[in-house]
Formats: C-alpha cells, sequence, structure tokens
C-alpha cells in the first residue's frame, strides 16, 4: 500500500445521518416529494443532481435550479451537524501515523468543494491530505471508477497500490471498477450490503479496529 484514498462523509466523520434529514427536508418539504427515510437513505450517492434526477425524473428542474437546492441542502446540513463535528475515532492518530511512515493521502468523494472544505478546515487534516478529487472533478460518479482513478494519477500511485476507505456499497463497487481493495467503515450500511462485492479486506465500526492500526503500524 502506496496511498491511501478515502470518501468523506460516513467514512472519515459520521454524518450520514445529517445529510439524510437534509435531503428528506429539501425532498418531501420543499420540493413537495413524498419519499420515505429509506427511499432518500437508498438513493444517497453520487452528486446531487444526479440524486435529484433519481427522485424527481430527468427535466424536472434547470441546472440552475439544482445548482441552487443543491447549495441549500449543504447549508442546512452543515448547520445541524457543526456541533458534531469530529473524525471518527482513531482517525486522528490513523492520519498521523500513515503521514509519518509516508503513506500518500487523497479525498475522492461525490461531495462538492463546499463541503470537503467544511471538514478539512473545520477539523484542521488538510495538512495530510496531498489530493482532493470531488463532484467538481469528475464527469461520472461513483460505482464508476472516475473518481479513485483521477486520484490515483493525481497521486502517481498505480490503482493496485492504494487502498480505499468507504462506507456505502456504491463507493466499495467504485474501488472495484478501479482495481483498488477496499475497508469499510460500517458506520451506515450493513455488512450483508456488500455481499456482491469481493475487493473487500475488512470491515470495521471505526478506526480504533485493530486490523485499521496495523495499516500504519
Amino acid at each position: 500500500m502506496k496511498a491511501i484514498i478515502f470518501d468523506l462523509n460516513g467514512t472519515m466523520i459520521n454524518d450520514m445521518w445529517y445529510h439524510t434529514l437534509a435531503w428528506e427536508d429539501i425532498l418531501n418539504n420543499d420540493l413537495g416529494g413524498n419519499f420515505t427515510r429509506e427511499e432518500v437513505k437508498q438513493n444517497m450517492y453520487g452528486k446531487n443532481h444526479e440524486l435529484l434526477v433519481r427522485m424527481f425524473g430527468q427535466g424536472r428542474f434547470t441546472v440552475e435550479e439544482m445548482d441552487k437546492l443543491s447549495l441549500e441542502k449543504e447549508k442546512r446540513y452543515q448547520q445541524a451537524f457543526l456541533p458534531e463535528l469530529k473524525l471518527l475515532p482513531g482517525l486522528q492518530e490513523f492520519l498521523e501515523q500513515a503521514h509519518n511512515k509516508g503513506i500518500l493521502m487523497a479525498i475522492g468523494s461525490a461531495a462538492i468543494p463546499f463541503n470537503i472544505d467544511f471538514v478539512l478546515d473545520g477539523l484542521n487534516i488538510r495538512k495530510y491530505i496531498q489530493v482532493v478529487v470531488s463532484a467538481d472533478d469528475v464527469t461520472v460518479s461513483k460505482p464508476h471508477p472516475e473518481t479513485f482513478i483521477k486520484a490515483a494519477q493525481l497521486l502517481n500511485v498505480p490503482p493496485q497500490d492504494c487502498l480505499v476507505f468507504e462506507d456505502v456499497p456504491k463507493g466499495a463497487e467504485a474501488a472495484a471498477n478501479a482495481d483498488m481493495k477496499a475497508v469499510i467503515l460500517t458506520t451506515t450500511h450493513e455488512v450483508d450490503e456488500f455481499s456482491y462485492l469481493d475487493n473487500i479486506l475488512h470491515f470495521a465500526p471505526d478506526f480504533n479496529d485493530s486490523y485499521i492500526k496495523s495499516l500504519v503500524k
């Protein structure tokens, strides 16, 4: 392992509940939808614009309208989550040890820069991250491998030498499509939801897990 690529939401911070509530508020209360919480959760992958199309169909919104809705959703999420903003247990130590070992690190996320900056600067961890690939940097979202392939290219590391940390099946699938192994944080989805994938090395609740710790010893 020469490089680590982290997904962000649900992987470095345990915030997916807050994203779910923000989307549920926008989709149902602002836009007149009638979606269950489970429907919202299952569609929370990829870019915000893609989620809106999945939920309401092609052509319902203009690009400008989706931009505005996307930013409003993230503002509501950040306002609600800010008091709880913290890294998953053990991650601060993991980042420090990986950094000291010379392991390159990147973020490969479907989040917009507005949200990535919220975490990197809010938690003062930008110093550990050499590369950021956001929703704005790719044309096709996970499970397409573009996010992780681009991160590996920017790090100048072959895909097979990168390890991905993820929390959702579509993200782990994107890692598989990029020829990368993955470790899954079980903050958001159950283990059996990943059963169709063969690139997963380990499941853990957080970074205090002994297997994860062993990666940077």
